[in-house]
């Protein structure tokens, strides 16, 4: 009778790992949606960058394809790009970078995300006066906060939530 669960294993895990390989298909494809818009189906130095990031995910050629001529079209819905600061547990500062078609929708997952864990939205420029962002997008704390293992412990709970949204793409901390 050994192994005569093995199928049932195997499909679980492979239900995980399809989740995962989703929400980063997901994300991808949208931010694959707005580099195209920005660039008219033209290929720019921005959406090469981004095909590079999809592709290093192992995003498949088609999916890259459809997205880039989906956005081509003149029916798909605008993307905005979102910025939202906070503070979390020790005082770190948090900044939350989201793509969506509907800013009301966003902004109502984060805020509930954010307050579930104890924490909520900051002022416009709260956070990111404690990073630099570079040209390629991606900020870098000036400078890094300690954290009590508790507080790490509920600022990883927080991050792994944010990143599990549909809507958000990337999560900035200077936590050390």
């Amino acid at each position: 009778m050994s192994g005569h669960n093995k199928w049932s294993k195997i499909k679980n895990q492979k239900a995980v790992t399809d989740a995962r390989k989703s929400k980063i298909f997901t994300k991808m494809v949208r931010l694959l949606t707005v580099e195209a818009k920005k660039s008219k189906g033209a290929m720019s130095p921005g959406l090469k960058t981004v095909i590079e990031k999809a592709k290093s995910f192992n995003v498949p050629n088609d999916t890259i394809d459809r997205a880039v001529k989906k956005a081509g079209s003149d029916n798909s819905a605008a993307m905005d790009s979102i910025t939202y600061e906070s503070y979390g547990p020790g005082g770190v500062a948090i900044i939350i970078e989201a793509l969506t078609e509907n800013k009301n929708k966003a902004a109502g997952e984060v805020k509930h995300i954010l307050s579930d864990n104890g924490c909520e939205l900051a002022a416009i420029g709260s956070a990111t006066w404690a990073f630099t962002r570079s040209p390629d997008g991606i900020w870098t704390p000036n400078m890094t906060m300690p954290l009590s293992d508790e507080d790490y412990v509920k600022l990883e709970k927080l991050v792994d939530e944010l990143e599990d949204n549909d809507e958000v793409q990337d999560v900035y901390t200077n936590a050390e």
